[in-house]
């Protein structure tokens, strides 16, 4: 795959994975949502998160990694709410994540994504 060339895809991810995908995003100076520590406080640990790219990202001040994906997030929280959010992952680490979801929990999953859902932003305030 070209490495302007988004993925059209979802892929499932365990909190460890989603807590080291985070960790990469901010040690390279990508987009995250939260602070640092704020998925091991707040994710489920037993739950099962999304990933589904939205769109290329490109920053000219970090060539090293750009391009790199803008992916949305259905994130699941410890309180059993799902909330929606965003993470830039590289396109070699998207690509390593295996392929584990059926067509139909994909677009189950796309149209989520899609719909009305309460942000990460949002849920901290209310949970502040």
């Amino acid at each position: 795959m070209a490495s302007s060339e988004i993925p059209r895809t979802v892929k499932a991810v365990t909190t460890a994975e989603l807590i080291h995908l985070d960790d990469e995003a901010r040690v390279c100076g990508l987009n995250r949502q939260h602070e640092a520590g704020w998925l091991a406080e707040h994710a489920d640990p037993k739950a099962t998160h999304y990933l589904w790219p939205a769109f290329v990202h490109r920053l000219n001040h970090r060539p090293k990694h750009s391009p790199h994906w803008r992916c949305m997030l259905l994130l699941a929280l410890r309180d059993g709410q799902q909330v929606f959010s965003l993470l830039d992952v590289l396109p070699a680490t998207f690509d390593r994540l295996p392929e584990s979801l059926d067509r139909e929990t994909k677009t189950q999953i796309a149209e989520r994504l899609l719909g009305p859902m309460q942000t990460v932003a949002e849920w901290s305030e209310r949970n502040a």
